[in-house]
C-alpha cells in the first residue's frame, strides 16, 4: 500500500502540475496540447515501472509474479488518476471554470481557419455544445477526467508487470565491494576494534 500511495501521488502530481503549467503558458493549440498531455502522462506514469521494480527488489527479494506486479501497477494508476482528478477540479475551481467553452471555441476557430465547410462546423458546434453540457455535471466530469489518465496507467502497468516478472530484467543491485554496509549488517557484525 505504501508503494501505491507514494508512486501514485508522485505520478498524479507531476501530470497535473505540468498540464496546468502548459495551459497557463498557452503555447500549444488544442491538438498539440492533447498530444503533449498524453506524453506527460506516459512519462509521469513510468513511475509505475519504478514502483513495481522497487517493490520487487526490496519487498519480494527480486522476484514478483505477474498478478502481484499488475495489481501494484493498477493501484498506482488509480491513485495517480485520483490525484489528477482532484488537481484538475482544483484548477477549475481557481480559474473561471470554462475550460470546455474555451476548448470548443479554439476547436471551431481552427476548423474555420482550415476551411471546413459550414455543415462540418455546425455539426462540430452541436457536438461541442453537448460535450459542454456533459462536462458541467461534476460526476460526469470526474469520470471523463479519470478516463483521460487511467488507460495510460493501465498500459504502463501491463507492460511493467510483463517485463518485471522476469527477475533477470534489471535485477536488484548487489552491494559493491568497498561500499558501506546496510544498517542491518552493521548492527549484527562484530566490532573489529573490540578484542
Amino acid at each position: 500500500m505504501r508503494y501505491v500511495l507514494i508512486y501514485g501521488v508522485m505520478a498524479g502530481a507531476i501530470v497535473i502540475a505540468v498540464i496546468v503549467a502548459s495551459i497557463a503558458i498557452e503555447t500549444l493549440n488544442h491538438l498539440q496540447s492533447q498530444w503533449f498531455g498524453y506524453l506527460v502522462m506516459l512519462a509521469a506514469l513510468s513511475l509505475i515501472f519504478v514502483g513495481v521494480k522497487r517493490y520487487r527488489d526490496v519487498e519480494c527479494g527480486g522476484v514478483v509474479g505477474f498478478g502481484r506486479a499488475l495489481a501494484l501497477g493498477l493501484g498506482i494508476a488509480v491513485v495517480a488518476g485520483v490525484v489528477y482528478v482532484i488537481g484538475w477540479e482544483g484548477y477549475l475551481a481557481t480559474t473561471d471554470g470554462n475550460f470546455m467553452e474555451g476548448y470548443a471555441a479554439a476547436m471551431l476557430a481552427d476548423m474555420r481557419a482550415s476551411g471546413a465547410s459550414a455543415a462540418e462546423i455546425a455539426a462540430t458546434q452541436a457536438q461541442m455544445a453537448e460535450a459542454i453540457a456533459t462536462y458541467d455535471s461534476p460526476p460526469q466530469r470526474f469520470l471523463i477526467t479519470f478516463s483521460e489518465i487511467f488507460p495510460v496507467g493501465l498500459l504502463v502497468a501491463l507492460v511493467s508487470a510483463a517485463v518485471l516478472r522476469n527477475p533477470r530484467v534489471l535485477p536488484a543491485r548487489a552491494e559493491r565491494p568497498g561500499s558501506l554496509p546496510s544498517s542491518d549488517e552493521s548492527s549484527s557484525s562484530p566490532n573489529p576494534i573490540e578484542p
